[in-house]
């Protein structure tokens, strides 16, 4: 490809392709920094088709920056319940803090003023700055380094030092100057639609004539990523007292995953462990006394994306509870939809009926 002329047809191409192709997106009708930065934290890690229904019950909620700000931690994270990554949410709402006290509500307007912000980093500063300000600041997301890998040939590991350098470079290159807003959102657009993780139509790609991977037959093998360290198993044990009308449940503030959610009183242990060794756990009698009863189990396998989480949830029927941490809080089983949750626990609370 030929650097300057080349380039400008594939941006070119880009743009004609996006103009017929392009999404219906709530947050494209009209570029607001709000939406577009609600938007593009949601869709980190996540596909439009799932986090679209995300941001219309946050922006329903929470209509602007100031709203959001002023609401508790936990009345974002119920929203957010079954999204995953929390740290995302947290982020969000303190994000939003700073733009109240330190920008009087109104959002940063150039891409190094908007890393300020917490959970802002290059890719969503580039976002934000050249969708809703025009600042020429090309955007790296997951489709931008398949569109660019696969157009250039390029087997440098995605994930790698060396490979975040190059694909900035080019994504830099290639960026239209004049009009950086719809090239951003087209390249990520192309990398979403056409030019696909599998099997992608490339007979109908108007890059095909342009695309060396596609001339080298490497296709199916772009982009290349550095295997990541193995995943972590943990085993839970959460006890789940209940007298009838109430049930007892603690919020995770440590950093850990899920932190600020809810949960039933956990012990983790190294190993899983036996019905037999449960039923001999001391703490049951510390808190609950004698008179208690234990319902079935269940347990749950839980990915996430550098643990593995092996939840065993067990029903105790109880007279009475004693001696219990301070960190616990009563909850009326009427209640309970109410309180922040992880997926896995949400999923618990639906299949168990609490007697």
């Amino acid at each position: 490809m030929n650097s300057v002329s080349g380039i400008s047809i594939v941006s070119t191409l880009l743009s004609e392709w996006y103009e017929v192709h392009q999404r219906d997106l709530p947050w494209r009708r009209f570029p607001d920094p709000y939406k577009v930065w609600l938007s593009e934290i949601i869709l980190q890690q996540t596909r439009v088709e799932q986090g679209l229904p995300y941001y219309e019950a946050i922006l329903q909620r929470f209509p602007d920056v100031r709203t959001l700000a002023e609401a508790p931690l936990d009345d974002l994270l119920k929203l957010w319940q079954g999204l995953g990554y929390y740290s995302r949410a947290r982020n969000l709402h303190t994000a939003a803090k700073q733009v109240v006290k330190e920008f009087g509500g109104v959002f940063p307007k150039n891409y190094s003023t908007l890393l300020r912000l917490k959970g802002v980093g290059e890719y969503t500063a580039a976002a934000i700055s050249s969708i809703v300000y025009g600042e020429p600041k090309a955007v790296v997301d997951g489709n931008v380094y398949r569109v660019l890998s696969r157009l250039f040939n390029i087997d440098t590991p995605i994930n790698s030092t060396e490979g975040k350098r190059i694909f900035s470079t080019l994504a830099a290159e290639i960026l239209d100057q004049e009009h950086p807003s719809r090239h951003n959102q087209a390249i990520m657009e192309f990398g979403a639609l056409q030019c696909v993780p599998v099997r992608p139509d490339c007979s109908s790609c108007p890059l095909a004539a342009h695309c060396q991977g596609l001339a080298a037959e490497r296709v199916a093998e772009l982009p290349v990523k550095s295997k990541g360290v193995s995943k972590k198993e943990r085993y839970f044990l959460y006890l789940v007292p209940t007298d009838g009308q109430h049930t007892w449940m603690q919020q995770r503030m440590e950093k850990d995953i899920w932190q600020n959610l809810w949960e039933f009183p956990l012990i983790e242990t190294a190993k899983p462990l036996s019905m037999e060794r449960i039923l001999e756990e001391p703490l049951l009698k510390t808190w609950f006394g004698e008179a208690y009863t234990i319902g079935n189990n269940l347990s749950f396998k839980h990915i996430l994306s550098h643990r593995i989480i092996h939840a065993t949830f067990l029903p105790i029927r109880i007279q009475q509870i004693k001696n219990i941490p301070t960190s616990w809080t009563i909850v009326s089983m009427d209640k309970i939809d109410t309180f922040a949750v992880s997926k896995m626990t949400e999923n618990f609370i639906n299949k168990y009926t609490f007697i």
